[in-house]
């Protein structure tokens, strides 16, 4: 059998792992090795000697530190009530509204992700604080669900975002430019949120009643209670992009601030406990995952699949935008059954190399690198919320568990649309993305 037969075996076989619920880590990593194995005539010394050291090579990369650490920062926000005070500030100033309270709850998660990195913190944090004040003002559960899981997904759209941090780790990307590249794209994701909340309520007004109005004096106090968090915020990104701090330092400094920011805020030391525990989990599931891949993309190299396929697709004649949103198709079909960080680790060696040899827009080779940075960022993202996986979805149906999973799903349909007419913008004006990038001269 060719390499490209034996790759394509192997995704096949990856997926067949998946849908009987295997972990992906673990999937990935048995599949690489079997493709390592066959590869190399059955021969099982080259993937003894492959093994001796894949660990370490991975686990020793200094970036990585990163993960851990904007992990830490999330988890010092959940257990320090930083998410509380954050959604009553958003609150106090567009709660007045009709479907206020919603928009407030988007605003809150992008705000949250500010500081967290991870998507399914930022949904399962938010929907604990937010939903008792929208099933307070009677809101739709349809409506409620749907604003949480969509708002949930700003998690990783906002930096620091710890699926970015995996990009620019495979690709050599810098992660100052990624990150700052996702400001825009964030931004305009939390007010297209807020955009498809305003229609919904405008259609079916009793699905979002107005909240109670708080004199503006209340509410600049509040502004003033988070203005710590957005500098928190400012520090991580800028120290990163403009060179002062490398991604670990300037990461370690908003570990520090949370948790002196967490602590005067009431956080004592069962909640300490609980950050340092729930970081442990989510980074030792990560770096699990990051093994796994790396045996697959091993077993991969070997069969020459990736080099194929971009070489096969640069001679076809076809043209690079078709190219572009076939791989969007893909990812959008794969968020059906994986996840986010999964979906990176497994296409980016594949598509990378496609994407690097197109010319879209005649964009420099940097500046493609961020752009699809960004585009795999804004897509891989859809899964979080798409049927039948969608885990912010089922995250955000724990909570409230009065509203039907059906009754989630359609909510979100709305928020899935404006993620559509964004990738698309993204797409035709790449601007958007590496504007940031450019003024502040990267």
């Amino acid at each position: 059998m060719s390499g490209m037969t034996i790759g394509l075996i192997m995704f096949a076989v990856l997926m067949v792992l998946l849908a009987l619920r295997v972990h992906i880590g673990i999937g990935m990593f048995l599949v690489g090795a079997a493709g390592f194995v066959v590869m190399n005539d059955y021969a099982w010394l080259p993937l003894l000697n492959a093994l001796k050291n894949l660990a370490y090579s991975r686990f020793s990369n200094y970036d990585l530190a990163v993960i851990p650490l904007f992990m830490l920062m999330g988890q010092f926000a959940t257990h320090g009530g930083l998410s509380r005070a954050l959604f009553t500030c958003v609150n106090n100033f567009v709660g007045h509204l009709r479907g206020g309270v919603a928009m407030a709850a988007v605003g809150a998660c992008a705000a949250f992700g500010a500081i967290c990195g991870s998507s399914l913190a930022t949904a399962a944090t938010m929907g604990q604080v937010a939903l008792p004040e929208l099933r307070r003002y009677n809101y739709a559960g349809s409506l409620a669900t749907g604003a949480l899981a969509a708002g949930g997904t700003l998690g990783i759209m906002i930096p620091p975002s710890v699926p970015l941090v995996i990009y620019a780790v495979l690709t050599q990307e810098s992660i100052g430019k990624l990150f700052m590249a996702a400001i825009v794209p964030g931004l305009l994701a939390m007010l297209g949120y807020m955009l498809v909340i305003r229609i919904v309520v405008a259609i079916k007004p009793e699905a979002g009643p107005a909240g109670e109005r708080v004199p503006t004096a209340a509410a600049l106090r509040s502004l003033v209670g988070v203005i710590p968090i957005m500098l928190v915020f400012l520090v991580v990104i800028v120290g990163i992009y403009d060179g002062w701090a490398n991604p670990t330092e300037a990461a370690s400094i908003g570990v520090f601030a949370c948790g002196l920011l967490a602590i005067v805020g009431g956080m004592r030391m069962d909640g300490i406990i609980k950050s340092i525990t729930g970081t442990a989990q989510a980074t030792a599931m990560i770096f699990l995952v990051l093994l796994g891949a790396d045996m697959l993309n091993a077993g991969l190299a070997i069969t020459q699949m990736p080099t194929e396929l971009a070489t096969w697709v640069q001679g076809s004649g076809l043209p690079p935008l078709s190219v572009i949103f076939a791989i969007l198709l893909i990812y959008i079909f794969l968020g059906c059954v994986m996840d986010s960080l999964a979906m990176i680790l497994l296409t980016i060696p594949i598509f990378y190399p496609i994407v690097m040899g197109l010319d879209f827009w005649g964009m420099t080779v940097a500046d493609k690198s961020v752009w699809f940075g960004i585009l795999a960022l804004m897509v891989v993202e859809i899964g979080l919320v798409h049927p039948p996986v969608g885990m912010n979805i089922y995250i955000i149906n724990r909570l409230a568990k009065d509203v039907p999973v059906m009754e989630t799903f359609k909510g979100v349909l709305p928020f899935l649309l404006s993620d559509l007419i964004r990738t698309i913008a993204l797409v035709f004006f790449p601007a958007i993305s590496l504007y940031l990038v450019h003024t502040f001269g990267a």
